[in-house]
């Protein structure tokens, strides 16, 4: 990245040693068809099933529940979609939470024009869904899915997914978990029927998700039929790329009781210093149950967009509000259904590796960019 301090880890992840390692030394081993017969593809085939167990065996899945889709958000779509399909006599009714990542509200809403139906549990201040709450949604009748996230992608606050794990299977509901930020951070929580995950937020190389579905899990695919990834996926494995975000997300796993203590104890400095040195801050999400690498606060009375643009300048690579809809000038739908301030927003998200010097730069060159920001606007502050 540069001279940049790169603090926007929860959009993408700058690419592990360890995938780039895998990454070129697959390139001339695993460049051919996995489903042919000859050597080098039966080469590429070994790699493709060692690369698929080795992801199972850190999920907490069977291998033969593991694919591996073009991207986080196809293995959201598909994971969504293609349950609601395979349970289609079960109901029409799908559950999620406020705060989902786009990828899933989307599918959802694909549903929901379909003809089924969506029921959006609310979440409270810091963005966690009430475990009651959403019991009691997973419980009512026609009930085919409920999705809930590891983390929050803009705030990283933890949801209680083991809880509604409970729920869901109480009720006799599949529960689709989108692990994006948390997978090689933190355990994955047990309980989940369907599992979605995005190399690129781990370390891995972009191109590469995960859809686990365990058996069981009644599931078709909403796709025309492919005889690729166990009729899940269509379309060539990218085994190179595979191999790469496999030892990536092996790498973060190893790596993580340290790397997240380490990351989490800047991010508490962060959280405290950032509204003790600049006056009319919010800073949102919860302050202990959270994602180590993600804080999130809101300036009063100018945009975020304008403060991006400062830090950048000053050398800081951060973002606002949701990473896929940065662009759209629409509030962070999370920050809306959080009930917290949607403008000014300014999302920290640190890297494997982050400095203490990259932050104690970042907590110094702040409150002036705030202040001239303001001042700019008419605001003194």
């Amino acid at each position: 990245m540069g001279a940049v301090a790169y603090f926007d880890a929860a959009s993408t992840e700058p690419l592990h040693p360890a995938a780039r390692e895998a990454l070129l030394a697959s390139l001339d081993t695993a460049g051919a068809d996995p489903a042919r017969l000859y050597g080098t593809a039966r080469q590429a085939r070994l790699l493709l099933e060692q690369a698929r167990g080795e992801a199972a065996e850190i999920i907490g899945a069977r291998p033969d529940e593991v694919s591996f889709t073009t991207s986080g958000t196809q293995a959201a779509h598909l994971g969504v979609l293609g349950t609601l399909l395979g349970r289609r006599r079960a109901g029409r009714r799908v559950v999620v939470s406020a705060v989902e990542h786009s990828s899933v509200l989307q599918a959802a809403r694909a549903h929901e024009s379909d003809g089924g139906t969506v029921e959006t549990v609310p979440v409270g201040l810091t963005g966690r869904v009430d475990p009651a709450a959403f019991a009691a949604a997973v419980a009512a009748g026609g009930t085919a899915l409920a999705c809930l996230q590891t983390a929050n992608h803009e705030v990283g606050t933890l949801q209680p997914v083991e809880e509604a794990a409970l729920a869901c299977r109480e009720a006799g509901v599949p529960l689709l978990v989108d692990a994006a930020q948390t997978l090689g951070r933190l355990p994955v929580p047990d309980g989940w029927s369907v599992l979605a995950g995005s190399a690129h937020k781990w370390g891995g190389p972009a191109g590469v998700g995960v859809l686990a579905v365990r058996k069981g899990t009644r599931w078709r695919s909403p796709l025309p039929e492919d005889e690729r990834e166990r009729r899940r996926v269509p379309g060539f494995e990218n085994v190179p790329a595979v191999v790469a975000a496999v030892a990536a997300l092996r790498a973060r796993a190893a790596e993580a009781p340290e790397e997240n203590a380490r990351l989490s104890s800047l991010v508490d400095r962060i959280r405290a210093e950032v509204p003790r040195l600049v006056p009319d801050v919010e800073v949102v999400g919860e302050p202990e149950l959270r994602a180590p690498h993600i804080v999130t606060f809101s300036c009063l009375y100018v945009p975020g967009e304008a403060i991006l643009s400062e830090l950048d300048r000053a050398g800081f690579a951060v973002s606002s509000g949701s990473s896929c809809t940065a662009s759209t000038l629409r509030p962070s739908h999370v920050l809306e259904a959080m009930g917290v301030l949607t403008h000014g927003n300014v999302r920290v998200s640190l890297p494997r590796g982050a400095s203490g010097a990259d932050v104690d730069h970042f907590l110094a060159v702040l409150p002036g960019i705030v202040r001239r920001v303001r001042e700019s606007v008419g605001v003194r502050s």
